[in-house]
């Protein structure tokens, strides 16, 4: 099947080999010359802008956008939307919130543009295990893409969750658990660096992946950090965060749904990026206020 992409970043150019590599036709964009350099030499025909990319492609066209969400996102589909003819197919498989998706895809509703979400998990490792795939929108629509979908994703790794905005919406919950799944091993990895019994953290990280109810690729990650860099150290204690778990914990409040785990593991990631913060020079001023209890200055 012939597609066009655009975005050839970590993500993006991996997915254009995977592509290549199952038989597809990839004509590929983007605005550095080292990542469309790197999608030709996986096989892809590489262009210097969207108009060549949507000229390159034979009507009726589907252009995959994998930039990052928000403004990059955003301008790139209003481009495409006035290089795009009746019929084409734009699929975002960034981390775009759904609310976005439908918008977007009401608006290149009217000029004929059918819209799907993609959601994709998955990494740098997606090249070589495959990519999970979450993807929204109209039946037959995604019915057409499908070859795409099954030739980035595991056998068993793709579904089509729903209508327009239904795969970006369950990534983002996907996204939220990711939040709280690392966050308990983050707790439970600091609480066993202090003990007193000089615990091996590599090797316990490697005896739960044998058939333990912890063991997640999440926690294999986590051996391989640790056989590394045992204590971590050559890191700093800044985590940031992309979106999806703040709008996890918005769409949970919005909806009345108890999510403590995981808008607690969102505001650890806050609280990881605070140096010297004012609430615990407060809570130092206060105890020393109401009991005398000794400050550091």
């Amino acid at each position: 099947m012939q597609i066009g992409f655009v975005g050839l970043g970590r993500m993006g150019g991996n997915m254009v080999t995977r592509l290549q590599r199952g038989g597809h036709s990839i004509v590929a964009y983007d605005p550095a010359a080292a990542a469309r350099t790197a999608a030709e030499q996986s096989g892809a025909r590489g262009v210097t802008s969207l108009r060549d990319l949507v000229a390159a492609l034979t009507a009726p066209r589907a252009v995959w956008v994998m930039v990052p969400a928000g403004a990059p996102t955003e301008s790139t589909i209003n481009e495409l939307a006035g290089l795009l003819a009746s019929g084409d197919i734009v699929i975002d498989g960034g981390n775009t919130k759904w609310t976005d998706d439908q918008r977007r895809a009401e608006a290149l509703r009217g000029r004929g543009i059918k819209y799907v979400d993609a959601g994709t998990s998955g990494g740098i490792w997606g090249l070589e295990n495959g990519y999970c795939m979450m993807v929204g929108g109209d039946k037959d629509v995604v019915a057409h893409l499908t070859p795409i979908f099954t030739t980035l994703a595991p056998p068993d790794g793709f579904l089509h969750t729903g209508g327009v905005g239904s795969g970006h919406y369950v990534k983002m919950v996907h996204n939220g658990i990711e939040y709280a799944m690392m966050q308990a091993y983050a707790e439970g990895f600091e609480l066993m660096s202090e003990s007193e019994y000089g615990l091996d953290l590599p090797r316990i990280a490697h005896l739960w992946n044998q058939g333990s109810v912890v063991r997640s690729w999440l926690l294999e990650l986590a051996a391989s950090a640790l056989a590394q860099d045992p204590k971590l150290a050559s890191l700093k204690p800044f985590v940031e965060d992309s979106g999806e778990g703040r709008w996890t914990v918005e769409d949970a409040v919005n909806k009345a749904v108890p999510a403590p785990t995981i808008t607690a593991a969102l505001f650890a990631r806050f609280r990881s990026r605070r140096d010297n913060s004012f609430a615990d020079r407060m809570l130092a001023a206060l105890r020393n206020a109401f009991g005398g209890h000794a400050v550091r200055r």
